[in-house]
């Protein structure tokens, strides 16, 4: 071979060589093209779920939640956020305002010593009631009793202000209201077995879907909202206008239950009459407090909800 064909040769061999190396360079730069852009997808995929898993684990759940939801207001309700539960004979010119939270023990003790007495000047007109619920012991004591159970008073007050004032009156009882510290309320089941103890309710599935469903929270967190009206911040508290109500104090000294009964009765009998002056039936309540109180469509004076 002379030298120019071997020359010719290895030059021809040298340019499939390098043409080969630059193919392959190519393959190369486009497999890690494809790796890298797998990758990326792959990066902003996981990216994307787990900034979707951040965004769903920060929405608001549970009663939280129920403060964003669309407000279901319970019948027989009026006022500012339907937040207002006026019971009595719209005849009766004066109301007495009661602060309660389902759970609270003093209030239970309460209902359970004069809470027919209670009943007994709304029914004979003496007064008209507002009731303002508060749920501030779950905060104190941890759980959701107090709401849960006050989310079921705004379905049986749906029903009618008769059912709403038995099942409060069922809720408070010996038979049924836990410890404080005992979150019993916060189980629909067991809302559900007190709500057996009315007639109105008892066996009522509209009252039992709305209980299940929480129709009435975020009205109950709309009604909770109302902690500190009028510098209310414990219960039970009673007020007539602006003036907060007080009752003598039980005497500290060993006695029955039924002795304390009588001795808290006979207290609130006497702060009541003190304020409204003695029953006389029907249209009672001219006494000294004449004139207090809100009517039903009147603003606060304080100008409170």
């Amino acid at each position: 071979m002379s030298t120019r064909n071997s020359q010719a040769s290895k030059t021809a061999a040298r340019e499939r060589i390098r043409a080969e190396r630059e193919r392959q360079k190519k393959k190369d730069r486009m497999r890690r093209q494809l790796v890298v852009a797998v990758s990326v997808v792959g990066v902003l995929a996981v990216a994307g779920g787990i900034g979707f898993a951040v965004m769903k684990a920060n929405e608001p759940t549970g009663w939280e939640a129920a403060k964003e939801a669309p407000q279901v207001a319970p019948a027989h309700t009026q006022g500012k956020d339907h937040t207002e539960i006026l019971i009595g004979d719209p005849k009766a010119t004066q109301t007495l305002e009661v602060f309660e939270d389902v759970r609270c023990p003093a209030c239970a003790a309460f209902e359970q010593s004069s809470g027919t007495a209670l009943l007994k000047d709304i029914k004979d007109g003496r007064y008209k009631v507002r009731y303002t619920m508060y749920s501030f012991i779950d905060g104190m004591q941890g759980g959701e009793g107090s709401k849960n159970a006050l989310s079921a008073l705004g379905a049986a007050l749906n029903v009618s202000p008769e059912a709403f004032l038995k099942y409060k009156t069922a809720l408070y009882s010996t038979k049924f209201h836990p410890d404080e510290r005992e979150d019993l309320y916060a189980k629909d089941s067991e809302l559900l077995k007190v709500a057996a103890e009315v007639p109105e309710l008892k066996n009522n599935k509209a009252f039992e879907t709305a209980v299940k469903k929480g129709t009435y929270d975020r009205w109950t967190m709309d009604m909770t909202a109302l902690f500190g009206r009028k510098g209310v911040k414990g219960t039970p508290t009673f007020m007539h206008g602006d003036k907060k109500l007080v009752m003598d104090q039980i005497p500290q000294r060993q006695m029955t239950q039924a002795q304390y009964n009588q001795l808290a009765l006979a207290g609130f009998k006497k702060m009541i009459d003190k304020e409204f002056g003695p029953a006389k039936g029907t249209g009672a309540g001219q006494g000294s407090g004449g004139g207090k109180g809100i009517r039903e469509g009147e603003k606060d004076p304080t100008g409170g909800h």
